[in-house]
């Protein structure tokens, strides 16, 4: 979307383009009586008073009521132009506003959750880690027939594991991504990528379909970043997809950018929630947390591209990393 600066430069380029019609107007109806007296004359046609000829002064008069007609019918046209093209203005410069505000009011919304997700982290993570701990010794020294005793120590394990990867999520979120951004290729992010999605994807026996990324296909991106990303998303494919389903990733490189494509094999996101699905703690899941796809978007944005959802052949989920491409040497 331009700038308010920018749209207010076009629309003031487009006044001044359009602000000559009623010069345009006035010379057109001048022609228009010249073209008349000159027909006259063609026909054979004599204006006299008083045995003169008066066809050059009525053409005189006349041209100059056709100028004056259409003077003002071009300065109409102008002032209608320009009252379109300042509400154009207007309502571009309020959309500028709105999102500007919004923009303002993530920022906010973001430092207030960075001083909560601190606090939280400073005060759960130690007797998370304790708890955890002491669950895992209770478990080791519990005698193999003990296995209301096992069962509750990996209740307590599963919770405590769930409760940190809360607070390290709401930590990621409201932190700003930072970059160490480099030339990588598209087949390295996917390398990183399922290595650290294999617990999913073996555990769904899910089968992955990919096809060979181009050479050119070369991000300016953070691998460690990206790769996350990447690895969320074959969680999520994995997840979605039935038990030994189908999962595709390819790529492609485009003239200034690289797309990184997850593709399932399961039901798809109804379309109603597609505007929704990167909202921060907007899930579908009775266990998620919805943090992972606005994170992603955070993280893709920070890189100057973007993450979009559509729909697989299959009818399951499409998502697309858009990063900016790098420039081969």
């Amino acid at each position: 979307m331009p700038s308010a600066g920018a749209a207010a430069e076009s629309a003031n380029t487009r006044i001044n383009l359009k602000s000559q019609l009623h010069w345009w107007g006035a010379a057109l109806g001048a022609a228009v009586a010249l073209a008349d007296a000159l027909i006259l004359r063609r026909l054979g046609v004599n204006l006299t008073s008083h045995g003169h000829d008066v066809m050059w002064p009525v053409v005189a008069w006349f041209g100059a009521w056709f100028a004056v007609l259409g003077f003002m019918l071009g300065k109409t046209l102008d002032d209608r132009q320009r009252a379109r093209t300042s509400a154009d203005l207007i309502g571009a410069q309020m959309r500028e506003l709105a999102a500007s505000r919004e923009r303002l009011l993530q920022s906010e919304k973001l430092a207030a959750l960075g001083t909560l997700a601190a606090a939280i982290a400073h005060e759960v993570r130690n007797p998370l880690a304790v708890i955890r701990s002491a669950a895992q010794s209770l478990a080791e020294a519990a005698p193999s027939e003990a296995a209301e005793t096992l069962r509750s120590c990996r209740f307590m394990m599963e919770e405590a594991d769930r409760l940190a990867s809360l607070v390290n999520s709401l930590l990621a979120f409201a932190r700003p991504a930072r970059l160490t951004a480099q030339a990588v290729a598209a087949a390295e992010l996917f390398d990183r990528a399922l290595l650290l999605a294999r617990g999913p994807i073996e555990s769904r026996q899910v089968r992955i379909e990919r096809r060979e990324a181009p050479r050119s296909a070369v991000a300016s991106a953070d691998p460690n970043l990206i790769a996350q990303v990447l690895a969320g998303l074959l969680t999520n494919a994995a997840q979605a997809a039935p038990i030994g389903g189908e999962v595709k990733i390819e790529c492609r490189a485009e003239d200034s950018t690289v797309e990184l494509v997850v593709e399932d094999s399961g039901p798809g996101v109804p379309a109603a929630l597609h505007d929704r699905i990167f909202e921060p703690f907007f899930t579908t899941r009775a266990s998620g947390v919805g943090l992972g796809l606005a994170i992603a978007r955070q993280i893709t944005e920070a890189h100057g591209g973007s993450i979009r959802l559509g729909e697989s052949s299959s009818g399951g989920a499409r998502f697309s990393v858009i990063l900016p491409r790098a420039a081969l040497p």
